[in-house]
């Protein structure tokens, strides 16, 4: 088999970049983009060793040393701290990417009987790669950014209805900024099954408008933002809270009665 070194070089370096670019994007660095170009440099230089006898335990510790490198000349060190989170979402992202890759080539090159795999004679090609990979890590930090949005405006929540206490995951909505006789209103998709004297308050959305069945609730607690007296829990099966249990006024974020 015909091994062409500057076309190994180029892949080596291509998913590097990749990699280290995900790492910027993913951290928020300010980074210029020839410590990246240079970064990935370093790190196709890794497939030269493949060409020297060395064992498998000399390969590995050669690659973590470069990575290491990889990472310092992309990011610099400014602290163990900053230098550990980076070489950590660097490995991160390399195993998903590596993994969803090896989860191709199996799924397209291998079929199998039973638990016995065997290669078919079709492999994916360089080309496919260069195409996909980039694809892969669009996806993975759309997500990523989504999920740490929902992290930084999840918070636990305990309501308190008389002698009950309801444990809830909260939300906080910036963009509900409901209020009734001057007190807070938040929303639930929950059924209503206490007994506490309801209360109709009409709302206004982008959607239209409507009357809330609310009732009031003794006190909210808010873990990282705070206690709450005197609000207003509204039930609808109309909200969708994208998983949450109640849906947190924007207010809050800045009172904390």
């Amino acid at each position: 088999m015909t091994v062409y070194i500057d076309g190994l070089l180029f892949l080596n370096f291509y998913f590097d970049f990749l990699l280290l670019l995900t790492v910027v994007i993913l951290l928020k660095r300010n980074v210029k983009m020839f410590r990246i170009i240079f970064g990935a440099f370093i790190g196709s230089l890794t497939i030269l060793v493949l060409f020297f006898k060395i064992d498998s335990m000399q390969l590995f510790f050669i690659k973590i040393y470069l990575s290491f490198i990889m990472c310092i000349v992309c990011f610099g060190y400014k602290n163990l701290k900053s230098f550990l989170v980076n070489v950590g979402v660097f490995y991160m992202v390399s195993i998903l990417l590596g993994g969803f890759l090896y989860f191709l080539n199996i799924t397209f090159s291998y079929k199998h009987d039973g638990l016995i795999f065997f290669n078919d004679g079709f492999s994916i090609n360089a080309l496919f790669l260069i195409i996909i990979s980039p694809i892969i890590l669009y996806f993975y930090i759309k997500q990523m950014r989504m999920f740490k949005q929902k992290i930084v405006f999840s918070f636990k929540t305990n309501i308190y209805i008389g002698r009950k206490v309801l444990n809830l995951n909260g939300y906080l909505d910036s963009g509900n900024t409901l209020t009734y006789k001057n007190r807070l209103v938040i929303l639930t998709n929950i059924d209503n099954n206490f007994r506490n004297k309801k209360i109709y308050i009409p709302y206004i959305v982008i959607g239209g408008s409507g009357v809330l069945e609310c009732i009031k609730v003794r006190r909210v607690e808010v873990i990282g933002l705070g206690v709450f007296e005197d609000v207003y829990l509204g039930f609808s099966k109309d909200f969708k809270l994208g998983g949450a249990d109640v849906l947190l006024n924007g207010l809050m974020k800045g009172d904390t009665r």
